[in-house]
């Protein structure tokens, strides 16, 4: 009988000190901040999330990688970066390092870590170095066409450039996995990056009665997954 009660006692406590384990408030802080070069955010694609529940879900996308030091269970917090080049986590106040994944974005990958203290709201830029950045990009519809006007500006020759391209949607959402249509402009046929380059595509039937549309233009850089793009433009068709 004593043995009984003294097992329901330990499992009372064990159930307790679970629920108070269970039941942290939440993190309150938020850091955030944007990936730059020169104070000019890198536009990335928009992140996407596969709700496949028989296979755990899946995620894809621009990442940084937020860790937190003094725990014996020290692992990766994970968060996307958004299409504008932005990004936020809410965090528990505390020291962290934070880093961006090798291979995961258009730039030169990230070598060092910043450590910064978290005390409440703040902000932090992650520098990078891109291969290549556009600059001064401009639309123009002309009949069933719209054509983006922008300069190239080269950065880090390491990579070579592989081809401009223009993406249209019919939102704000506008990348290589979120678009109706897109245009193709390959290096070869670009003679002088010091000009200005042009990629054109044609308005799809499916946007032709629309009032606007979404264009986007990015660059391809040889042996990278992840494009660098501008921001997108809304362009009104009526």
């Amino acid at each position: 009988m004593k043995n009984n009660i003294l097992i329901a006692l330990i499992t009372l406590v064990s159930i307790l000190a679970s629920c108070k384990k269970d039941n942290y408030d939440p993190p309150t802080s938020i850091l955030k901040g944007r990936i730059v070069y020169q104070d000019q955010a890198i536009g990335v694609r928009t992140p996407t999330i596969n709700l496949n529940y028989n296979n755990g879900g899946t995620t894809s996308g621009v990442q940084v990688e937020i860790w937190q030091d003094g725990y014996q269970l020290r692992t990766k917090i994970p968060h996307f970066v958004a299409y504008d080049g932005t990004w936020s986590a809410a965090l528990f106040d505390g020291d962290y390092k934070i880093t961006l994944i090798k291979g995961n974005g258009p730039w030169v990958d990230m070598t060092d870590t910043i450590s910064v203290s978290v005390r409440g709201n703040g902000t932090l830029d992650i520098p990078v170095v891109p291969f290549y950045l556009i600059k001064n990009e401009t639309f123009q519809k002309t009949g069933t066409t719209i054509t983006a006007t922008f300069n190239v500006q080269t950065v880090n020759t390491t990579k070579a450039l592989e081809s401009v391209r223009i993406y249209l949607n019919k939102t704000i959402h506008v990348d290589q996995n979120n678009q109706m249509a897109t245009g193709t402009t390959l290096a070869s046929e670009i003679p002088d990056l010091s000009q200005p380059v042009t990629v054109s595509v044609t308005i799809p039937a499916s946007l032709a009665n629309a009032d606007y549309l979404f264009a986007r233009v990015g660059i391809k850089i040889a042996g990278m997954a992840e494009l660098c793009y501008a921001l997108p433009q809304k362009i009104d068709l009526k």
